[in-house]
């Protein structure tokens, strides 16, 4: 029996701090299950960073176990690559203090 090994990547642009400073806009907001490659252009006025958490379908929080970006200054871009195999959604958020509350967070669903 034969082995195929594909594997997807997703480029996934995130802009941070647009159209208010506590929201981002994502180029898509599912991608297939593999790795996904996410551009983090920080447009708003004070750093922000970009975190994907590895628990599947929670509801949205306000922290999380993860993988981000390094604090992104005003102007600045990050690139985050992370591999997710297993489909479901998955929330990610800011996780400089009060930004997620505040409403910087949202949810990736993976097919």
């Amino acid at each position: 029996m034969a082995h195929t090994d594909v594997t997807t990547v997703t480029h996934v642009m995130v802009t941070a701090g647009k159209p208010s400073e506590f929201k981002f806009t994502l180029s898509a907001s599912t991608a297939k299950r593999g790795i996904i490659l996410f551009k983090v252009t920080n447009k708003g006025s004070i750093p922000h960073d970009f975190k994907v958490c590895t628990i599947r379908n929670k509801p949205l929080a306000n922290s999380c176990p993860g993988t981000g970006t390094r604090l992104i200054t005003p102007g600045q871009s990050n690139t985050l690559r992370i591999a997710i195999l297993l489909r479901g959604t998955y929330e990610y958020l800011c996780t400089v203090p009060g930004h997620a509350a505040a409403g910087m967070k949202g949810i990736l669903t993976l097919t």
